[in-house]
């Protein structure tokens, strides 16, 4: 049987991460959503080291339209899967300015037309820039839902999603998706866990604690 009483889980990660926010790099509403998309499947620390570089040498989505496809690929390059990130790339700027009048949407169908912008990019977008809540799950969110009995062992992230909405109420999506995920990134870590510490273990079901 699922265990359904979040508030140990709500009570704790707001005593250990009360300000967890999220951890990606920049000033305009289409930066966050070329940077959410290059995060896929690589940290956030390495995605922050080549943003600021692509976002200076060019500055604006018209910089970034005209921009050589070439160029953007050798600055992304050190993320991994460079070649097919900086053709979403293009395209997610082709389709802002082209089709969106050079405004991100807060429809998340209509984000989801972007190229590289899935269901959990469009729900991270939707979150921090509209402030629409929203629950989108990652590898963090989904090992500790897994760990935590909170879902079932094969469940993909959108059953994750679905299953974590509803026992945790609305008003707490947002700010959970990042607690989570800053728990996931320091504390409840793949690999060595800090389990020694930790406040939640009694809902835990992790192995190694």
């Amino acid at each position: 049987m699922m265990k359904t009483n979040v508030k140990p889980l709500l009570d704790y990660l707001d005593e250990i991460l009360p300000t967890a926010k999220c951890e990606l790099l920049y000033s305009k509403d289409y930066e966050l959503v070329i940077a959410v998309m290059l995060s896929a499947q690589t940290t956030d620390k390495s995605v922050n080291a080549v943003t600021p570089i692509l976002f200076k040498k060019y500055p604006t989505l018209t910089a970034l339209y005209d921009a050589p496809l070439e160029d953007i690929e050798e600055i992304i390059k050190p993320i991994g899967l460079y070649k097919n990130k900086a053709k979403n790339l293009k395209g997610i700027v082709k389709d802002l300015v082209d089709r969106f009048n050079s405004v991100v949407p807060s429809d998340k169908e209509q984000l989801m037309t972007l190229p590289g912008v899935g269901n959990k990019t469009a729900g991270v977008i939707r979150a921090e820039i509209f402030h629409i809540p929203d629950l989108p799950v990652d590898t963090h969110i989904l090992r500790i839902s897994k760990r935590l009995n909170l879902a079932k062992k094969d469940d993909e992230p959108i059953d994750v999603e679905r299953k974590l909405k509803k026992i945790i109420p609305e008003e707490r999506w947002i700010k959970l998706h990042h607690q989570l995920i800053h728990f996931g990134r320091y504390y409840c870590m793949a690999r060595s866990p800090k389990c020694e510490n930790c406040k939640i273990s009694d809902m835990c079901i992790y192995k190694g604690k």
